[in-house]
Order: structure tokens, then sequence, then C-alpha cells
């Protein structure tokens, strides 16, 4: 009687799953920008990473904003931590800026379809607009990544990836690279 119940149950279901299976951008239609988010929105406005800097972060590279939250772990010195939050600042007023532009050139590229506008040219303009955007912001997220190198000691920087979850990485003759950007 359970496996009738339970297939009966599979059938019925099936047809509905079907159809969300092969309309799976239906539920995406009612977006602000159809290409975002709500999360990509609300990270793109606060300035966050969004995993932009993951080749850095993962290769050793910490990021001002995990270094502020492993402050007390990572014994940072009042020097090294008004540094990094002069950095994450930094950050954040580069990135800001450059998320709201990426919005507003989605919802560019967007109103270009949505109006029935779009034509080769105005199709590679605004895809151009939304690619370097999104290398700028990047580009910021990572040189972030990089200045922190000068800012943490070789012991700090072995110390960040424990407390991150990636072992003993970093650290390893990366330290003092010289004149990054911020």
């Amino acid at each position: 009687m359970i496996r009738l119940a339970a297939g009966l149950a599979l059938l019925l279901a099936g047809p509905a799953f079907a159809q969300t299976a092969h309309q799976p951008y239906a539920v995406l239609h009612a977006r602000p920008v159809k290409a975002l988010s709500e999360q990509q929105l609300s990270d793109l406005r606060a300035g966050r990473g969004m995993g932009l800097a993951l080749p850095a972060e993962l290769n050793g590279y910490p990021g001002p904003l995990h270094v502020l939250e492993h402050a007390e772990a990572l014994a940072l010195t009042p020097g090294q931590r008004a540094r990094t939050e002069a950095l994450f600042a930094a950050i954040k007023a580069e990135a800001v800026p450059l998320g709201e532009q990426l919005i507003r050139e989605e919802t560019e590229l967007e109103r270009l379809f949505a109006s029935r506008m779009v034509q080769p040219a105005s199709l590679e303009a605004a895809t151009d607009a939304v690619g370097m955007t999104q290398g700028r912001l990047r580009a910021a997220h990572l040189c972030y990544h990089l200045v922190m190198m000068d800012v943490l000691t070789p012991d700090q920087l072995r110390r960040y990836g424990e407390l991150r979850g990636y072992g003993t990485m970093g650290g390893h003759g990366q330290h003092g690279h010289g004149a990054h950007r911020p």
C-alpha cells in the first residue's frame, strides 16, 4: 500500500516537476535586474567581494575584511589594525561605485532587449561596458588582497591560512612585494 501511494505521488508530481524543469528562468522574470539576484544586487551595493578575489584568497593572499575578523588571533599590532581598517574602507569606497555602475550597465543591457531596440552594435557596446566594469571590480578586490601582503608578517600569513581552514599556505617568500596600489 505504501509503495502504491508513493508511486501515485510520483506520478502526480511528475508533470509539475517536468514543467518547472523546462521553465527554470520563469521565476527570474520578476527580478528588478534580470541578470542579477537580490543577493548579488545587495552585495554590489555594499561593496562585498562576492568571491571575486578567490584566486588571491585561496592562494595565501588575505583580504582586509577577513584579517579584521581574525585580528585578535593574528595578534595585529595597532599599526597593522589601522592600516587594515584603512584598506577595508578604501576597497568599499572603490567597490561600491563600481557595483552601482555594474547594476546600471546590466539594467541598460536588459532595457535594450526589453524595448526591442537591441542591435549588434548596441549589444556589443553594452556587453563591453558590463565586462569592463566586472573586470575593474574584480581587479579592485584582488588588489587589496595583494596589498595585505605588505601589512602582515610571514607568521601572520601562515596563521591566517590556518584560521581560514586552508592549512599553512601563504607567507612563504611572499611578504614584502613592494609598492602596491592602495
